[in-house]
């Protein structure tokens, strides 16, 4: 490990990967460059947006048998969003990257450039001829490109093994086969850099020296020592947001955009004016789910692309500091609980795919439309963004493909009923009301009711059998009239336990 004396501010920076070429000093932010024995400073380095990732310089961990220490990050922005990337020191002197994006974990390592030859079977392709669904063959792979994307760095931290400053610009390409993962890395030109690794999660990691829930909250809702405005830049009403976690919102009083990622709010985009939509949730309005309190950060109206009869529904996001992001859906038939998925699943089959040993039949296909969008997002949100998505049933635990034009994610949807949710928001008065109304067969397959009812179905047919039973016995009542007469009662039971994937009462423990 070299230690040098900050030329800016006199403070001790230290070179703890042989790799790193440059770090950037915590208390002045100057960038310095190492060169042989000596440091040069080459100016200020934009400060990194504090937002709700509980990484931080010196986290540690485990990853394929070896330990790891995060040394460095940098922010990469793009024209909907941003993310980090953790510069990872491994314990034998070999280092990777730690992509932190909206709660999820890419970890990866540079594959050297003459194996990463020898192991494609195809030629590398260039950038501007990936998109979104493009399929590349890596080794004993298949991968599909999950998002390609231009992104420049709006700040850094810590070590990075290359001179890298604000403005610095980089054309990336995301590649996904179940949990494995590979990117190439176009910041150098053709060919690209490769990087191979895997979907991870915290737990999974055994990472500690996480950042604590209290300081996570006292951090993130500014820049390092500057306060962020919180009202509209167009009508200064003021916003209601979570810094960090959410940088793009939607002004609730002009339906101006506007971006907060920067010190000085900027409007977008203003929306047209619309009438405002009522909806059961409220941005800022908190549930516990899961026993965890997870807050609305903001809603979306959506509608389908359906010519004859169109639908509309509304998606809530939600967020848990520890837990992350949750999708709450709303329609017309009940509600869904959606998860992005760290892993996917197999589509090499026909007309369907498969995850955890589950073979899931291809359902509906469709364009989903955003109408109406209010509160705060973790991306840039606008009227009129449009996704392709896939379902793949069966209807209460289904799987769903959603292809827009820059990323493809993949979610798993579960059918909640309108109890569970009141009981989630206990004080929301408009779902306490609401949920008397009747569940589909569907919701109340997977939330137990349908236990309720098998119970009450039991009741009537051995009161039917004990009343008609003798009947039937002296030739005054039909057997075959019982029989049929208990079929029809329990039919609809059957048809809501056949909807629920024959797991009606499961709980839903691996989401």
């Amino acid at each position: 490990m070299q230690t040098v004396n900050c030329p800016g501010c006199g403070a001790e920076v230290s070179f703890r990967s042989s790799a790193a070429v440059m770090a950037v000093c915590e208390y002045c932010k100057s960038t310095l460059l190492r060169e042989a024995d000596q440091v040069r400073d080459i100016g200020k380095m934009s400060a990194v947006l504090e937002d709700y990732t509980p990484l931080q310089i010196h986290t540690s961990g485990t990853w394929q048998g070896q330990g790891f220490t995060l040394v460095g990050r940098i922010q990469l922005r793009y024209d909907a969003g941003l993310w980090n990337e953790w510069y990872v020191l491994f314990d034998d002197g070999t280092d990777g990257w730690l992509a932190d994006a909206s709660g999820q974990y890419m970890l990866t390592r540079r594959v050297p450039d003459d194996e990463a030859k020898r192991a494609s079977v195809s030629k590398m392709p260039r950038f501007d001829a990936l998109r979104p669904g493009t399929h590349l063959f890596y080794g004993n792979h298949r991968f599909e490109a999950s998002d390609v994307r231009t992104a420049r760095c709006t700040g850094g931290e810590g070590e990075l093994p290359f001179q890298v400053a604000s403005g610095w610009t980089a054309q990336v390409a995301d590649f996904r086969v179940a949990d494995k993962f590979l990117t190439l890395d176009y910041a150098d030109g053709y060919p690209p850099a490769v990087y191979t690794g895997q979907a991870v999660m915290l737990p999974q990691l055994k990472a500690q020296f996480l950042r604590e829930a209290d300081a996570i909250g006292r951090t993130a809702d500014r820049y390092r020592g500057k306060a962020v405005p919180l009202s509209c830049p167009n009508c200064g009403s003021p916003i209601s947001w979570r810094m960090g976690v959410a940088n793009f919102v939607v002004c609730p009083s002009c339906h101006s955009e506007v971006d907060c990622t920067t010190s000085t709010a900027i409007v977008l985009e203003k929306h047209a004016e619309i009438e405002a939509l009522q909806t059961s949730l409220t941005p800022g309005e908190v549930g516990t789910i899961d026993g965890k309190p997870y807050t609305v950060l903001g809603l979306l109206q959506c509608v389908d692309d359906d010519e004859d009869e169109s639908s509309t529904w509304i998606e809530y996001l939600l967020f848990n500091e520890q837990s992350g992001f949750i999708w709450l859906v709303e329609q017309d038939a009940g509600w869904d609980r959606v998860q992005v998925l760290d892993e996917w699943p197999d589509t090499s089959l026909p007309a369907s795919v498969k995850l955890g040993g589950q073979k899931y039949e291809r359902g509906f296909h469709y364009r989903s439309t955003v109408l109406y969008a209010a509160g705060t997002f973790n991306w840039r949100v606008q009227a009129g963004d449009a996704t392709m998505l896939t379902e793949f049933g069966p209807p209460v635990r289904r799987l769903t493909r959603e292809a827009s034009e820059t990323e493809i994610v993949w979610t798993r949807s579960t059918t909640v009923s309108r109890t569970q949710v009141a009981e989630w928001f206990k004080g929301n008065k408009a779902l306490a009301a609401a949920k008397s109304r009747k569940d589909t067969p569907r919701a109340a397959a997977q939330t137990g009711d349908l236990a309720y009812f098998r119970k009450v179905a039991w009741g009537v047919a051995i009161i039917m059998w004990l009343l008609n039973g003798p009947l039937a016995l002296f030739g005054r009542a039909s057997f075959a009239a019982l029989i049929v007469g208990t079929l029809l009662l329990w039919a609809p039971i059957w048809v809501a336990a056949s909807m629920s994937g024959g797991n009606a009462d499961a709980d839903d423990d691996d989401d």
